[in-house]
């Protein structure tokens, strides 16, 4: 593991506690800031990870921390990607060094890891759910704690995050939603008036006259709600804050989250005041380093760089499964105007680009907002269209009750570009597609294919458009085993896997990623290979023939094995009274964490190597000692 990067900093090397930093003085934050910033920089550049979001945040952070007695107070980072400032601020500054690595710590708050992470995150719009039933349990216990959620505009676009506004009202808890607002078109607002504004709006001043009107008012109920309008009305012409307002929030801002003087002084105002609370801050993405203000889509998400330099453009490689689905959904419109393509704000993690740039009226981002994007899809099927839905394997969790009610139920032509399959590497945990076969395969009237290499992943993505029905296509991160991609399409025969070995005794039934290591496999075992194409419906004859004409049958799969292809493969065995032996190989019944792919499916026994050991041991146990070793590894 590298050594943590170490910048002179008088402040920053004094402070490893949040209960540190509330014994400086407040004209020593900013100086604290800005050596702040320059660590981010420095470690970002040497592991890896999210720029542009933490280096934006650096100063709200310091403030949060600085007036709210955290950790006893509870600040709920939505997502998490932007809490490498408030990792570093609660002891963790030398673990940054790990940040994303296997055995290091995650990029995102965890609750095992720190007590200073209140909830774990990564996943958007959760942060004001969490923390309204953390302050309602303050409320409950008659304690004085305060819960902070810290929601960006992006997150604020799912449907979730307005479930919980709604019904923060209703329990009158003492919740301050802080809305960490870095779109830049919104940042001309900012500036002393509006400063101003908001410390006078969270001062005990406003409060005092606004509750006691309210109680004066009470009597003369016609005259109260004259006057409420009043105030909404005054408030909506200075602030944008109206709709707040109406979930019965009290709005202040827009404020400068960069001008730690307002954001201090507002933030002690606010946490003493009662019931719900709304803060809406405005901060740059990339603050401070000139590249990522420029581009900080670029710099959202880096790997290892030189700071002083920036990104430099890599030379083409090897095309990535994402790159391959933009290229067909790009030939595939060319050719089927009924095409349309849906993402749920992943125009780049997806591959919708270039479709955005050359099919701009057919191109629909529905914000962060899965739930929408599905049973949109589902009504744009109803009427003719051809929906292709691009989503994440760990995103479409979020959308599973109208993959069920919306599309499934009504057998609708949906497809559904799954990328991001299996193990995502330094993400981990929250990001994998772990699951995705076993929630899908189990759905009527879905189709589920998983491609071996780039050719076959295009040629899938045809297949499934062709059909009248419910159908997924799931490809893993990253790059395949270089298989060139034809220009050509054909449909494929619908559950029809194929031989890629003949071997003897040992059949490895494998899906999707798993079949270039099984070939590598199958070679030392002299195992027969077969790709099998498709999930649902599985190949039945193909089960059938291997079962019929090999001991021992080894299912592989990235994706956990319970409920996943080898149970598709078990459930033939068992319909038609087969009986050989039975190895399901996938990924196991825990959660993987973060740390190298490569890495991680090695210590799951998904590499060449370990789906020989793990045959091998379970030939030995099946034969006695003198014939094991003709099977053995070669």
């Amino acid at each position: 593991m590298p050594s943590a990067p170490r910048s002179p900093s008088p402040l920053l090397d004094t402070v490893d506690s949040p209960a540190r930093l509330r014994l400086l003085e407040r004209w020593q934050l900013k100086d604290l800031a800005d050596e702040l910033r320059t660590c981010i920089l420095e470690s970002v550049a040497d592991t890896g990870g999210h720029l542009s979001s933490n280096l934006g945040t650096v100063e709200l952070t310091v403030a949060l921390h600085y007036v709210f007695n955290t950790p006893d107070d509870r600040i709920v980072w939505d997502v998490g990607h932007q809490t490498y400032a408030h990792k570093i601020l609660t002891g963790r500054r030398e673990a940054m060094a790990g940040l994303r690595m296997q055995g290091g710590i995650s990029g995102f708050p965890r609750r095992a890891e720190s007590v200073h992470d209140a909830f774990g995150t990564a996943h958007s719009s959760t942060s004001i759910s969490a923390a309204l039933g953390m302050a309602v349990a303050f409320q409950r216990t008659s304690s004085d704690r305060r819960a902070v959620a810290v929601i960006g505009d992006g997150a604020l676009t799912g449907g979730m995050a307005f479930e919980a506004l709604n019904n923060a009202k209703d329990t009158g808890a003492d919740l301050l939603v802080v809305l960490n607002d870095n779109d830049m078109s919104i940042s001309p607002p900012v500036g002393a008036l509006n400063n101003h504004l908001a410390k006078l709006l969270s001062g005990g001043l406003y409060t005092a006259v606004r509750k006691s009107g309210s109680t004066v008012l009470g009597v003369a109920p016609g005259l109260r709600d004259f006057a409420r309008r009043a105030e909404e009305h005054v408030k909506g012409m200075l602030t944008p804050g109206t709709l707040f307002e109406e979930f019965g929030f009290n709005y202040i801002g827009p404020i400068d989250g960069h001008d730690l003087e307002t954001l201090v002084t507002t933030l002690a105002n606010v946490r003493r005041l009662k019931g719900p609370q709304f803060l809406h801050v405005v901060t740059r993405k990339g603050k401070g380093y000139a590249p990522a203000e420029a581009d900080p889509v670029l710099y959202h998400g880096v790997g290892k760089f030189d700071p002083r330099i920036g990104i430099v453009a890599k030379a083409p490689g090897k095309a990535t499964y994402t790159q391959v689905f933009g290229d067909w959904l790009c030939d595939m419109a060319a050719l089927d105007t009924r095409l349309v393509g849906i993402t749920p704000a992943m125009r780049e993690g997806s591959g919708m680009v270039r479709f955005h740039r050359e099919y701009p009226q057919r191109y629909f981002d529905v914000g962060i907002a899965e739930q929408h994007a599905l049973t949109f899809a589902a009504g744009l099927a109803c009427e003719g269209m051809k929906p292709v839905v691009a989503i994440y394997s760990t995103f479409l969790q979020r959308g599973y009750d109208q993959l069920i009610h919306d599309v499934v139920l009504q057998n609708l032509p949906v497809v559904f570009a799954i990328d991001r399959a299996g193990l995502v590497g330094a993400d981990g945990a929250t990001h994998a597609g772990s699951f995705d076969l076993s929630f899908l395969r189990c759905l009527p009237n879905m189709v589920v294919m998983t491609p071996a290499d780039e050719n076959e992943c295009r040629q899938m993505l045809f297949t499934a458009f062709q059909l009248d029905q419910p159908t997924a296509v799931r490809y893993p991160r990253g790059s395949g085993p270089g298989t060139a991609v034809s220009a050509q399409m054909t449909a494929l025969p619908i559950g029809r896997g194929q031989i890629r070995r003949t071997g003897r005794r040992i059949a490895l039934l494998a899906f999707g990623s798993m079949v270039m290591p099984a070939l590598t496999a199958g070679e030392a075992l002299d195992a027969t290979v077969a790709n099998m194409r498709f999930v649902k419906p599985i190949d039945e004859d193909l089960v059938i023939s291997l079962a019929s004409s090999h001991d021992l049958l080894v299912t592989i799969e990235e994706n956990v094995v319970m409920g996943g292809a080898g149970s598709a493969v078990a459930e033939v065995l068992a319909r038609h009274g087969l009986t050989p032996q039975l190895l399901q190989l996938g990924l196991p019944d825990s959660f993987i964490e973060h740390g190298d792919p490569a890495d991680l499916l090695r210590e799951a026994g998904l590499d060449a190597a370990g789906i020989q050991r793990a045959v091998a041991l379970r030939h030995q146990q099946l034969s006695p000692p003198a014939s094991a070793q003709t099977v053995g590894l070669r």
